[in-house]
């Protein structure tokens, strides 16, 4: 199975709440994902979504580019081995 992450390295252009957000290095990214901590909800995995974000940030946001940014928020090293059928995880109200 392949996995395409949503996310260009370089920087790019995030809406969030209706503003759009240049992410233009690491520390800009960082400094983004540390202001959705404020606002969370706990997600929890449904069957047949196990390992795949994009299907996740799809169900959650109704969009699977914002994979990236599920994988990111909670610290995701391998989606393929994480991401299982009743975790919990946390998911940024955008």
């Amino acid at each position: 199975m392949k996995y395409i992450n949503h996310y260009r390295l370089g920087g790019g252009i995030v809406n969030h709440k209706g503003k759009n957000i240049y992410i233009a290095d690491s520390i800009a990214l960082a400094n983004y994902l540390n202001s959705l901590q404020a606002s969370v909800e706990v997600g929890i995995i449904p069957p047949g979504y196990a390992h795949r974000p994009d299907l996740i940030s799809d169900l959650f946001y109704g969009t699977v580019t914002k994979d990236w940014m599920i994988v990111m928020f909670n610290n995701i090293k391998d989606p393929f081995q994480q991401l299982n059928v009743g975790d919990k995880i946390l998911l940024p109200i955008i």
